[in-house]
């Protein structure tokens, strides 16, 4: 079958696959908004998780095709040197395939209500997993350990399985290309190319989570798309023309052909602009903030549970309607619609001099001060964005190759080909102060007396 989307075109579903999307679990996804408060900002952002699951998978296909049978285009016969297909069975090939699609559809199916904004009303991760074993430590759970624990140990295990069934799949390694901590238990991502053994498991896991993974290829567009506004836009027919692979030391590893080097740099770009301008907005802020505070709140009443089955009724409905119910401060500004306003908005580096930086600092102390000695109640908010971590967290090295049509191809680190991570290594703060709308009019002119002129 067919489902129609608006990103995508046509996306063209299994018969194997579609009991997995058909569950209760994937369909929860409709009831869970992409991009959580951001429909205060752009009204027309009220697009779910399930769209976004589906759009991941029809990325990660397109991007595997390309990667493993080459470009589909008569008139361009193929990116020389690409992983030598002859030599990989066609039972491998399928079973890769089948593995990236379903990793890719149900990479985010563990997201609660509102997307991120409620893992604070999370349990302990150990109540997931009561058996012990590599997942049972003291820390509250993520979405990331409701994913693992729906993928590995729900009613939706076994239809995972029924679809992996022809390719000998499991529903492991399915989680193992989501965590790269699960182990896949067995050879599956083995396969011998021109007699050596080699291990795809690295350039699978790219292709779910890594700075060119088909997550983001999706969200961006589709975000930006949704809301109204061009930062997101980015040349992905380009980009995924140009994916290839790179095989060393036994592991075959996602690589880039050179010559779509800057359009990857735009997309970074895209995505650093879409988190200041979009995900970051003031009002979406405000009402994380304000979720938050009733979260944390003494009589707050809302908490997820760690039964699985019990979980796929946590939905943006369902926390909105606890909400409305509640006699909580925080919980009727949210519901209601009643946020405090932003009193005031600094960016770090604008203007990009140690002056600013300390005038800004100084503004911010100056303001708590004054609303703390006239008793007004405040919520401070800091959005950080940064152009990437592909340097702050451990993961598999992306590479690009350098065809001189002289010479053998050369990969090279993605790093040593770009200095875009070296020009956007600061990290850019936005810091705002919010008070209550009643109290703004009397708070206005408070900064007057404190602020200094920016040289």
């Amino acid at each position: 079958m067919e489902i129609r989307d608006v990103i995508h075109g046509s996306i063209v579903i299994d018969k194997d696959e579609l009991p997995v999307i058909d569950s209760r679990f994937f369909q929860r996804l409709r009831h869970i908004r992409q991009l959580g408060f951001a429909e205060h900002s752009f009204p027309g952002a009220t697009h779910n998780r399930y769209t976004h699951s589906l759009g991941a998978m029809a990325a990660a296909t397109h991007a595997f095709d390309t990667i493993f049978r080459g470009p589909h285009s008569k008139s361009d016969p193929g990116i020389p040197g690409r992983l030598p297909l002859p030599d990989m069975a066609p039972k491998a090939f399928g079973r890769f395939r089948a593995a990236i699609r379903l990793a890719a559809l149900l990479h985010d199916i563990g997201h609660g209500p509102l997307s991120h904004t409620t893992e604070a009303a999370m349990p302990d991760a150990s109540k997931l997993w009561p058996d012990g074993g590599a997942r049972h430590d003291k820390r509250r759970a993520t979405h990331e350990d409701y994913t693992l624990k729906i993928i590995l140990d729900s009613p939706l295990t076994p239809l995972i399985e029924n679809a992996g069934a022809p390719y000998g799949m499991r529903a492991t390694h399915v989680a193992a290309l989501i965590d790269k901590f699960t182990p896949s238990g067995d050879d599956f991502f083995i396969e011998h190319i021109e007699g050596a053994r080699t291990d795809f498991r690295p350039l699978l896991g790219q292709l779910i989570s890594s700075e060119l993974d088909a997550d983001r290829m999706d969200y961006l567009r589709r975000d930006s798309l949704h809301a109204g506004v061009s930062y997101g836009e980015f040349d992905f027919d380009w980009i995924t023309a140009n994916l290839t692979s790179h095989i060393k030391d036994g592991r075959c590893f996602l690589s880039l052909q050179h010559r779509a080097l800057y359009s990857f740099e735009d997309f970074l770009i895209s995505r650093f602009h879409m988190f200041l301008m979009v995900y970051f907005h003031y009002k979406s802020v405000i009402f994380d903030s304000m979720l938050m505070k009733y979260l944390a709140s003494p009589d707050c009443g809302y908490r997820l549970p760690a039964d699985i089955e019990q979980y796929c009724d946590c939905t943006d409905t369902q926390l909105y309607s606890h909400l409305l119910g509640s006699k909580n401060e925080w919980a009727m500004r949210t519901s209601g619609k009643r946020p405090y306003k932003m009193l005031v908005e600094l960016h770090s580096g604008i203007p990009a001099t140690k002056t600013a930086a300390d005038e800004q600092k100084h503004l911010l102390e100056g303001l708590r001060r004054e609303l703390d000695s006239r008793a007004i109640p405040y919520l401070s908010a800091t959005s950080t964005g940064q152009l990437s971590k592909y340097f702050s967290r451990p993961g598999d090295p992306i590479f690009v190759r350098y065809d001189n049509h002289y010479s053998e191809p050369e990969h090279f680190p993605l790093e040593k080909c770009t200095d875009l991570f070296e020009r956007y290594s600061e990290k850019r703060h936005i810091e705002r102060l919010y008070v209550a709308p009643e109290h703004l009019g009397a708070c206005q002119n408070l900064g007057k007396g404190l602020h200094v002129r920016l040289e």
